[in-house]
Formats: structure tokens, sequence, C-alpha cells
């Protein structure tokens, strides 16, 4: 599993801002004093720091599936009667992509590597790389939304801090969606927007229904 997918890595920190927004949003600033303040940041905190450790938790048991199923397909070419069931076998584990583009002859060249591969080599576990991997999804997932909950820690004025906070929201959305519509090689800035517009109306509805 590649550490930091982009495009899964984005999509978690768009989540997490949202739940942050959800608590500073919910907070009105008329007459609001330091223990109110105090209230949504333990809030924020920690519900962030819940789906923060809940993302490395799955980073980890989607290593765990991906060695699992590396196992079952050469079990699946060990145990395979004739050649075609091990291309079958290696071609269903490949992205679709790939496997429409190879000839049989490719995938008697892997089945030949495979052969000599044994199970115990692909037995699920865990590695270093893969515990590093789940330490950086849960500081990337945390951190992200730190940004929008610092304001509140420095600021006195809870107007102004709100007002600080909300901006910093829009420009990581804004630099998110920019991303996100890069990756996927669709207009980034209408992208960039839309993910605004987006996580507005989600925040909105969110706050609406008690949440």
């Amino acid at each position: 599993m590649r550490v930091l997918e982009p495009i899964e890595r984005i999509s978690e920190v768009l989540f997490c801002l949202i739940m942050a927004l959800t608590f500073t949003g919910s907070m009105s600033v008329a007459g609001v004093g330091r223990l109110e303040v105090r209230t949504m940041l333990v809030g924020a905190i920690g519900c962030n720091l819940a789906w923060a450790l809940i993302d490395a938790i799955m980073y980890l048991m989607g290593c765990l599936a991906d060695r699992a199923a590396d196992q079952r397909t050469i079990a699946k070419v060990h145990q395979a009667a004739t050649p075609e069931e091990a291309r079958a076998a290696i071609a269903d584990r490949l992205p679709s992509l790939v496997a429409s583009v190879l000839t049989p002859a490719d995938l008697d060249r892997v089945h030949s590597t495979l052969s000599k591969v044994t199970t115990a080599k692909t037995r699920a576990g865990l590695k270093r790389e893969d515990w590093l991997g789940a330490a950086a999804v849960f500081v990337l997932v945390f951190g992200s939304t730190m940004p929008i909950i610092v304001p509140f820690l420095l600021v006195q004025d809870a107007r102004t801090a709100l007002r600080i906070s909300n901006s910093i929201a829009i420009a990581i959305m804004l630099i998110a969606g920019y991303a996100f519509g890069h990756l996927v090689e669709y207009r980034p800035w209408w992208t960039a927007g839309s993910m605004v517009l987006l996580g507005c109306l989600l925040v909105a509805l969110t706050i609406a229904l008690g949440g």
C-alpha cells in the first residue's frame, strides 16, 4: 500500500476539516466567553483526534488486507490446474487496465515467477513501514485541522478568532480542492471552488441537524 496516497489523504483531510468546522461554526460569537471557547476547542480537538486515530487504524487494516490478497493470489497460482486458471488468478489481482493489455505470454512469465514464491513469504503481518505509514496518516489528518483551531488559542476576541479561523479553513479547502482537481486532471480551480461550496453546505447541514 502506498503511504499517503494523495486522493485518499486529501479526502480524509477535507472530512476532518468539515468536522472541525461544525464545532467552530456552531459557536455563537455574541457574548461568548472563554469557557464556551474552551468547550468548543475540547470538542473539536477530541473529535479530530479520534478520527485521525481511526484513519491510522484503517490504514493498518488496509495493509493487512493487501498482504492477505497477495497470499490468496499466490495460493491460487500454486493450485491452478491449467495455465488458464493461473492467468485468471493473476489478472484478477491486477488493475483492470493493466490486465487488459497483458498478453498470455506476459501472464505466463508472471506465473513462472510466482510459482517460485512460497505463501510463507507473503504471510499477512504488519511491517515497520506500515506503522510508519499509519503514524504519517495520523499526523497529517490531525495536523491538518489544527490551523483552524489555533486562532482561538491566540486571539482573545472570539469574533475575530472565528473570522480568522474561517478564512484559514477556506484557504485549506481551496488548496485541497485544487490538488484534487490536478490529480484527477479536471479543471483544478473549478474543483477548488466546488470543494469550498460543498464543504460550506455540509457544515451548514450538519449544524442545522444538530451535529
